[in-house]
């Protein structure tokens, strides 16, 4: 009994420290996802949050740090299941794989995950959409996800074996082009279609992105 009873008190501070941390990277994650890196202080986490700018020193060395955190703390969970996507998709379609059935994997899991996830995820998405354009988003897009997107392309080259290497990737380009302008959810097309579409209906846009792109990839053909 002595023994349980000096072992919670530490049990109560860790599960306070994770929770403290959690809600540092979900603050820091909106305000990344609306200003970028650069757009944002470590005073204006601490301040969202409600507590002082040491605490955020205390978790995080500089806000360098705590971006590559809120970077990292998701993207083993997309990178994760896209690929379990594309080698399951890749199992089953044999030696005909298709360049709408690797889409559909590839694509169709993350925006499952980012729409079903809630607000957070969905927050994670415009974030990595902002970032992706900026050295330091790149960086850690080429650590966290190039593993993910070789594998698509390798599968593609197996679906278009007459087209060059030169156009997938090509193809590829323009495919995460359209998914990161649709993940930054700016609400440009809400205003342009007259509320006919919603920059947050992620499953009408799964409906339609693979389909969409596979004519692209098909016209590339010459």
């Amino acid at each position: 009994m002595p023994t349980d009873t000096k072992k919670r008190p530490r049990q109560r501070k860790s599960e306070q420290r994770a929770a403290s941390m959690e809600q540092i990277l979900d603050v820091a994650e909106l305000l990344f996802s609306k200003h970028g890196l650069h757009g944002v202080t470590l005073g204006d986490v601490a301040k969202h949050v409600g507590v002082h700018t040491t605490l955020v020193h205390y978790y995080f060395q500089d806000k360098l740090s705590l971006f590559e955190a809120v970077f990292a703390r998701r993207a083993g969970v997309t990178s994760g299941r896209r690929m379990a996507a594309l080698e399951q998709y890749e199992a089953e379609a044999g030696d005909s794989p298709t360049v709408e059935g690797a889409l559909h994997a590839f694509l169709d899991t993350d925006l499952d995950l980012y729409f079903e996830g809630g607000e957070n995820w969905m927050n994670y998405a415009a974030f990595c959409a902002r970032v992706s354009n900026t050295p330091e988003g790149a960086a850690l897009m080429d650590e966290h996800f190039d593993p993910v997107v070789l594998k698509l392309v390798g599968i593609l080259k197996r679906a278009l074996p007459d087209y060059s290497e030169e156009d997938i990737f090509w193809g590829y380009h323009f495919v995460t082009g359209a998914l990161m302008n649709t993940l930054a959810r700016t609400g440009r097309i809400d205003r342009l279609s007259g509320g006919v579409c919603h920059s947050d209906d992620f499953p009408a846009v799964k409906q339609r992105i693979s389909r969409f792109m596979t004519a692209g990839f098909l016209s590339l053909k010459r």
